[in-house]
């Protein structure tokens, strides 16, 4: 495969960080405090090197990955023993086998979102959940580059996310970005109720590198706004759904 081949198909893929960072500990922290890991069997959607793979296993969890990507597959089987090479839309596993599908900035980026959050659930064990973080439309900035004249151009783009999804779409056919509305109707048939929803802002993991109390006062201004309702602005949405089953109970699901 050439260069460009590998740089389109790393642009397609949306290739997850190589490196743990401050804020995949706030997210698996997230998930951590609303579900059970230990003794749970548990499904990494879009796994890459494994590196939530090694935290959930960490946590008790018999934790199993899955990619598309054959070269990032072959590099996770040599460190975790349950990788395979997949689809999110057709799963390589029986139905019922996980009590949790977790899938980290994923969803985006698969051919067909809505068929990829069935076969999820398919997957699912009765009364288990799926966990997802996706980015959010609202979010000022686009994050995964766009393309301008036929050339992909990276970086934080400001408001292209707040253009009509026709000019969205030419600028980033690579990458989806989703509204409340959008991304809830995804679960709309399924046979369960989402139990949270809602958004967080980023962890500023590279401005706390580099300048430690800015990046700290940044941190401090975000989390805060998460508990108000200006939440709906940040970077990604976290949606947990629970699936009906013998220890599935019913509660009020969230707006």
């Amino acid at each position: 495969m050439t260069a460009d081949a590998k740089e389109d198909r790393a642009i397609e893929l949306g290739h997850p960080s190589y490196v743990w960072r401050a804020g995949q500990d706030r997210r698996l922290a997230m998930i951590q405090e609303r579900l059970p890991i230990g003794g749970r069997r548990v499904l990494d959607v879009g796994c890459g090197l494994g590196l939530y793979l090694e935290r959930f296993a960490a946590l008790g969890a018999e934790a199993h990955g899955v990619d598309v990507d054959p070269e990032r597959v072959a590099m996770a089987q040599a460190r975790h023993p349950h990788v395979r090479l997949g689809y999110m839309e057709h799963l390589p596993y029986e139905d019922g086998s996980f009590d949790l599908v977790f899938a980290n900035e994923v969803l985006e980026h698969v051919q067909d979102d809505l068929q990829a959050v069935q076969d999820a659930c398919r997957v699912l064990a009765p009364g288990g959940h799926l966990a997802f973080f996706v980015p959010n439309r609202l979010y000022p900035f686009e994050t995964h580059g766009w393309y301008w004249r036929g050339k992909y151009r990276f970086g934080n783009i400001p408001l292209i996310n707040y253009l009509p999804d026709s000019l969205r779409n030419r600028l980033c056919p690579h990458v989806r970005a989703y509204t409340r509305r959008q991304l809830r109707a995804l679960f709309r048939s399924l046979p369960g109720e989402i139990v949270e929803h809602r958004c967080i802002y980023a962890g500023y993991d590279n401005i706390v590198a580099r300048r430690p109390r800015l990046g700290r006062i940044a941190q401090a201004i975000s989390y805060w706004l998460e508990r108000t309702p200006l939440q709906w602005f940040g970077l990604s949405h976290l949606i947990i759904f629970a699936k009906a089953g013998p220890s599935y109970t019913h509660s009020e699901s969230v707006n």
